[in-house]
Order: structure tokens, then sequence, then C-alpha cells
């Protein structure tokens, strides 16, 4: 079995992530939009947070990769 679980859920919270990036810097303008969230950009926050946890967890399974095959 040479399936590591972290690549499939690093891409979707790397994808995921930079998609509410990118929609939470299109909306940090509209005061409409941010005066239903107390006025925090809650999209851009989230997306950051997703996204550095997305890029971790491709990047460990890298490494992990990277190791096992230095083993053989």
């Amino acid at each position: 079995m040479g399936l590591d679980i972290r690549w499939p859920i690093g891409l979707m919270f790397t994808l995921i992530g930079a998609i509410l990036t990118v929609q939470g810097f299109l909306i940090r303008s509209d005061a409409e939009m941010l005066k239903r969230s107390l006025g925090m950009n809650i999209n851009l926050g989230w997306g950051l947070v997703l996204l550095a946890f997305g890029v971790f967890m491709v990047v460990s399974a890298k490494i992990a990769g990277s190791k096992k095959t230095q083993e053989k």
C-alpha cells in the first residue's frame, strides 16, 4: 500500500483554502459584506489557516515519501 492519506487531505485543504483566500481578498473592501461578520474578513482568515494546514500536510507527505525511497 503506497498511498499516504496526507496527500488527498493536503490537496483538499489547500484547494479549499486557496478558494477562500481569493474570495476574502475580493470582498475585503465590501463594507456591507463585512458588516454581517462584525467587520472581520472570516473568509480571508480561515482561508489562510486552511491553506497553511494543507501545505503542511502536502509537505509532510512529500518528506515521508522521500524518506521511504531513501530507505530502499
